[in-house]
């Protein structure tokens, strides 16, 4: 009995440990973020910083250090992607949960779930080489290598995410709910569409706002596959530098401790806060999705 309440105990501890151990490493990363930030703005205003349109460091008469088209060519492809992966995503979710043959479903939810393990610059690669040329192509582009491109390949990158959680939440549905819709004659696709795509919708979104999460912080797909141009973007078929691509590029090179090196810092710091953001979002929609079906 004491050697059982001792592996308990132990569980319970390395559980906890676990835990804390994880919150510091996130809370070691955003100080390391913020302290490098920080001197940033001793040479630049945080009005400049954030509303600034040019980016242009490396200037020796009129350095610039202005965000905006960095953080509006994030979200370009970032809300591309999600155009094109969240009805996909769901519709490959409800065909997995409602329509699939069992056989079906044990096969091609792995498959789905294998394009997460897929590296990122293979992806980014194929869209150099394949899908590039076929926006190119397909518009009368001189490059392919736009917001577009960069939008097909996030998609690609985000559907396991979307996939995997919204199946789960529709898994998890109550089956009374489909009973009783079924049993008031309604077919199996309007209680798929009416009744259990509505009740896992807060699962749905949580899951929606993780692949956009997933997409936002990507660095090697948009790095090699949207043009990485500073200038700000009018449009999907233009070339764009999302946030990421910038401090791949330049941290490599700027020399250490100067105004660019710790602005590179404070676009990460920026770069951070949205994703911790949009992820406390999503988890917290999860959480309210859970506690109405307990």
């Amino acid at each position: 009995m004491n050697a059982a309440r001792f592996k308990e105990k132990f569980v319970q501890r390395a559980f906890l440990f676990n835990g804390i151990l994880v919150i510091m490493i996130l809370a070691g990363i955003f100080l390391l973020l913020v302290i490098n930030a920080l001197p940033t703005f001793k040479d630049v205003s945080l009005k400049e910083f954030l509303t600034g349109t040019n980016w242009n460091p490396s200037s020796d008469y009129n350095p610039a250090y202005g965000i905006v088209s960095m953080v509006v060519s994030t979200f370009m492809v970032t809300i591309g992607s999600l155009v094109i992966a969240v009805p996909i995503g769901i519709g490959t979710a409800a065909y997995l949960s409602d329509v699939a043959h069992p056989k079906v479903r044990e096969i091609a939810k792995p498959v789905v779930e294998i394009l997460a393990g897929i590296p990122s610059v293979v992806i980014g690669f194929l869209g150099i080489v394949m899908v590039g040329p076929f926006i190119a192509k397909l518009t009368g582009t001189y490059s392919g290598l736009n917001a577009l491109n960069g939008s097909i390949l996030l998609a690609v990158m985000a559907l396991p995410t979307i996939v995997s959680l919204s199946e789960d939440a529709l898994a998890n549905v109550p089956k009374s709910f489909q009973e009783a819709s079924l049993a008031l004659g309604a077919s199996h696709w309007q209680t798929l569409v009416r009744v259990k795509l509505a009740a896992a919708s807060s699962g749905i979104i949580a899951a929606c706002m993780l692949g956009m999460g997933r997409a936002i912080g990507e660095t090697m797909t948009v790095l090699m596959a949207t043009g990485n141009a500073p200038a700000f973007p009018s449009g999907f078929l233009n070339s764009v530098r999302p946030m990421t691509s910038t401090i791949a590029i330049e941290l490599g090179e700027v020399p250490y401790y100067t105004t660019h090196y710790h602005a590179l810092f404070a676009i990460g710091l920026v770069l951070f806060l949205i994703t911790f953001v949009i992820n406390m979002i999503a988890d917290i929609v999860l959480h309210r999705y859970e506690r109405n079906f307990r």
